[in-house]
């Protein structure tokens, strides 16, 4: 009969998904406790990288028994790079935005004196909360006086940099920079940028921008304005004749040459004197807190008190080593990769996860609460910068939280035997 068919096809299914939940025999899983009754257990399978990006093979989308050759063109460098695109993990699953970006695939701006490219959301739409600019200032040249209505933040990567500005108090501040420092100016406030000659080529950094439709192209820029200004009015306001402005250039110049200053070179000093807080932060000089698997220094408004939109970690990580798993409670993270090679996996929540790959000079944006950790999955130290649209830098790992979490409960989620249990650490890890 159909109704005796029907339960006779259920009891069957029923006995056949007992058989495939059961741990088999001397497997890791054997002591463990018995599969919940809602869930089987998760896939033992490693899912490592498949291939690095020095290595002379011709990569394949095949992972396992999945996936097939390429029959048609194939960019080999690109997937070369990108192994967990081209070969993804079985524990990516759903959909998760593009969060990586290369600044080698920005257009790039060419000066007379050095040039810059940008990332924004036009190029990375994930990445709405932050914008980056790579720039590079040969010996001397100057990136004009200027100002935007965004904050603007930096790191040094090469070189050194001088930084002049004066704020709306009248106050006027001058220094030098080596690699490894910040600056940082609040919406508004005027500044110019100059490479000193202590290197040969000059330098380049890293600008930071807390508004992620941010583009250099639409700055406010001193030769741009005046340009547009009639020489009458410019001639009435500075209190001099027009033909002293005869010679003012007829276009925005941004980034030109110039004769690099002295280094015992001084801020002008007004009525109001010199700026009372520091606009540069010297964080090369700024000691590391050693971790098992590596260091990290934390710059924000508790040291660089000026900051106050921008904060920032610097992380190194040792080759086999990991920056825990974590997430960060309330701000995406803009990440730059200095040096090294990383792997990322993002979970963005409801089964939504996917893997990513980085290297030197790339861009990666990970959006407020998706859980990920950054893999050194390299041969020397992978090196970063963490940054976040926010005054203090906070994440939450999740080997604390479970470790600080009542242990029968973290049990009847995970099934974690003792031992396990008792070493999860209640101090964060951070790298390791």
């Amino acid at each position: 009969m159909p109704g005796m068919k029907l339960a006779s096809s259920i009891l069957a299914a029923v006995c056949l998904a007992t058989s495939t939940l059961a741990a088999p025999a001397g497997s890791a899983a054997a002591s463990a406790a018995s599969a919940t009754p809602t869930a089987p257990y998760a896939s033992e399978n490693p899912n490592v990288i498949l291939w690095s990006d020095n290595e002379d093979i011709t990569p394949q989308p095949i992972r396992g028994p999945l996936g097939a050759t390429v029959l048609g063109p194939q960019n080999v460098a690109v997937d070369l790079q990108n192994p967990d695109f081209l070969a993804p993990p079985s524990t990516d699953s759903g959909t998760v935005g593009n969060a990586k970006w290369p600044f080698s695939l920005s257009h790039n701006r060419l000066q007379t004196g050095g040039w810059a490219r940008q990332q924004n959301v036009a190029l990375l739409p994930l990445a709405t909360q932050m914008a980056g600019v790579n720039m590079r200032l040969e010996a001397g040249a100057l990136r004009e006086l200027h100002w935007h209505k965004t904050a603007e933040w930096a790191y040094v990567l090469k070189g050194n940099m001088s930084i002049s500005t004066v704020n709306s108090a009248g106050e006027s501040y001058y220094d030098n920079l080596a690699p490894g420092d910040l600056w940082y100016f609040p919406p508004g406030t005027p500044h110019v940028l100059q490479a000193t000659s202590d290197l040969a080529e000059g330098a380049e950094f890293l600008l930071v921008f807390d508004d992620g439709a941010f583009s250099e192209d639409s700055t406010f820029s001193l030769t741009d304005w005046l340009n547009h200004v009639p020489k009458s009015v410019l001639a009435k306001n500075f209190k001099t004749n027009e033909s002293a402005f005869d010679k003012i250039p007829g276009k925005e110049l941004y980034i030109f040459p110039a004769s690099p200053l002295p280094k015992d070179t001084v801020a002008p000093v007004g009525p109001a004197g010199t700026a009372k807080v520091p606009y540069t932060f010297k964080a090369s000089q700024m000691a590391e807190t050693p971790l098992a698997g590596g260091s990290v220094k934390i710059v924000d408004s508790t040291n660089f008190n000026i900051s106050t939109t921008i904060a920032m970690a610097e992380v190194t990580v040792a080759p086999g080593a990991i920056r825990e798993l974590h997430w960060h409670p309330s701000q995406d993270e803009w990440s730059y990769f200095l040096e090294g090679t990383a792997r990322v996996t993002l979970f963005a929540s409801s089964a939504n996860a996917r893997t990513y790959n980085f290297q030197p000079g790339d861009v990666g944006y990970v959006p407020a609460s998706y859980g990920h950790y950054v893999e050194n999955t390299g041969n020397t130290s992978l090196r970063f910068l963490e940054i976040f649209k926010s005054d203090k830098f906070e994440d939450i790992s999740l080997a604390q939280w479970l470790a600080l979490t009542p242990p029968e409960l973290v049990q009847d989620h995970l099934q974690l035997d003792n031992e396990t249990l008792a070493s999860l650490n209640k101090t964060k890890a951070t790298v390791l």
